[in-house]
């Protein structure tokens, strides 16, 4: 029996019993699985199951079973939902069941559970059901008996809606990012300012994952008096004594116009003293204007987001969006990302005068169009949902490639630029780093707020940059 109706109606999707006097020896019901690892990761979450067999390839590829396996509760559970929900359905009362397991399952193995009558007892109205999961290949993974108490009551109620289950690795992509530069040579850097734990932290720890050869610029009595506090080792690692964070903004910005480093980092310094001191050397600058990206490893979507500019360009106009499009752009061929995809974000997604940031993201699409702005798929005005959400553009009609897959988010404002990204990262639990684009040497520029993990993957990013660099250089 099935009351589902289609799911273009607005009927609700129903769940309908089959009670005791109904019940017939031999009547079956059945579902398929898909074993996926977030089926394991969320039932080891819920169960509190780690066992290794489950969660570590390392350690599975060296047991018995040669690779990670499914728990063998879970196979239990399948065969509890076909009976709590098909046969008999709501109302059943589970008394006992007993499960044989008879191969391992693994990650992609469809499954499908059937349970059967095959027993009833009138004076209790119990009934014992033959139970049995089989694999893609016909194959018998799971076999036992179920003792339950069917329902004598009719039961129809709507399907529940569950929240969306997503498992994700924290910090996964931004790992990713530190293993794809593992290769390139280290990049001289000068640090700027380092005079707090974490900034000075960040640096020395980019040094010794390979990453740069930190070069600290700062006052040297504060500088040894934080990593004196913090308990940090910089013997060994070059120091140039300025005397305060303004010299230290200047020094390290001549420092890279000389070439003798090829990347600058951020300390704990304001970003405005160092900006000021990069805009103001003539040395440094190119024709591009100068901007921010922030990479973003946002658990609930499905990549990378890159998102600019929220921390240099307050309110850029056209010709400057250009720019600051053309840089992102760059930043994603780097990464890997032949033609990444661009949301122009605005607060709506159809033109309109009196906003103007939708006539801006009009315009950029044009000048992608006549290839003034190159090596994109550029969308826009896209608002938020649309760009990250196909069924959000889906619902409001809009036909486009870069909903629900943007690589790249570009916002109209620094205002709207910053909200979002400290939004991402303080209430979607994203992973950040960041770095500026469109000087002569890349900056690794993060928030003074931001931990090592942050300036260590920004300095990922210097490098990776700083290799591209050279590739361009005559």
């Amino acid at each position: 029996m099935n009351d589902r109706m289609n799911s273009d109606t607005n009927v609700p999707d129903m769940i309908v019993n089959v009670i005791y006097d109904e019940l017939q020896i031999g009547q079956t019901a059945s579902d398929i699985k898909t074993l996926s690892n977030e089926d394991i990761q969320a039932f080891a979450a819920i169960s509190g199951d780690v066992n290794p067999a489950h969660l570590d390839p390392e350690y599975a590829g060296k047991t018995l079973f040669h690779g990670v396996i499914a728990h063998g509760m879970w196979g239990g559970a399948l065969i509890s939902s076909v009976l709590g929900t098909q046969l008999p359905g709501p109302g059943t009362i589970y008394l006992e069941q007993d499960l044989h397991f008879v191969k391992p399952v693994r990650i992609g193995d469809t499954l499908t559970t059937t349970v059967t009558v095959a027993a009833k007892d009138d004076e209790k109205k119990r009934v014992t059901l033959s139970c049995e999961i089989v694999n893609q290949h016909g194959a018998r993974v799971v076999f036992g008996n179920a003792l339950v108490i069917a329902p004598v009551e009719r039961v129809s109620r709507p399907r529940a809606h569950l929240p969306t289950v997503t498992m994700f690795d924290l910090g996964a992509r931004q790992q990713k990012l530190l293993d794809s530069v593992r290769s390139l040579t280290a990049v001289r850097c000068a640090v700027v300012h380092p005079c707090d734990a974490d900034s000075l932290a960040g640096a020395l720890d980019a040094a010794k994952q390979g990453l740069i050869v930190p070069v600290l610029v700062a006052p040297l009595v504060k500088l040894n008096e934080v990593a004196q506090l913090a308990q940090l080792d910089i013997s060994g690692i070059e120091v140039i004594d300025v005397p305060h964070s303004h010299a230290a903004a200047e020094k390290a910005v001549a420092m890279a116009a000389a070439g003798e480093v090829e990347a600058l980092m951020k300390g704990s310094l304001h970003t405005d003293e160092l900006m000021a001191a990069v805009v103001h050397c003539p040395a440094l600058r190119t024709k591009r204007r100068l901007s921010h990206v922030f990479h973003l490893d946002v658990p609930m979507y499905h990549k990378v987001l890159l998102l600019t500019d929220a921390a240099l360009n307050i309110a850029p106009d056209l010709l400057e969006k250009a720019d600051i499009l053309q840089n992102v752009i760059q930043l994603a061929h780097a990464l890997g990302t032949a033609e990444p995809k661009v949301a122009i974000l605005s607060a709506v997604e159809t033109v309109n005068p009196k906003i103007a940031s939708t006539l801006d993201a009009a315009a950029l699409c044009k000048m992608v169009d006549r290839r003034q702005i190159t090596g994109a798929i550029v969308d826009g005005p896209l608002a938020f949902d649309n760009a990250i959400s196909a069924e959000a553009a889906r619902i409001k009609g809009i036909t486009s490639v870069v909903a629900g897959q943007a690589d790249i988010l570009m916002v109209p404002d620094l205002e709207s630029g910053n909200m979002l990204a400290k939004q991402f990262e303080y209430l979607a639990g994203a992973s950040t780093c960041g770095v500026v684009l469109g000087a002569r040497v890349p900056i690794a520029l993060t928030s003074r707020a931001d931990g090592p993990a942050a300036r260590v993957a920004s300095a990922a990013l210097v490098k990776l940059l700083a290799h591209e660099y050279r590739k361009n250089t005559p």
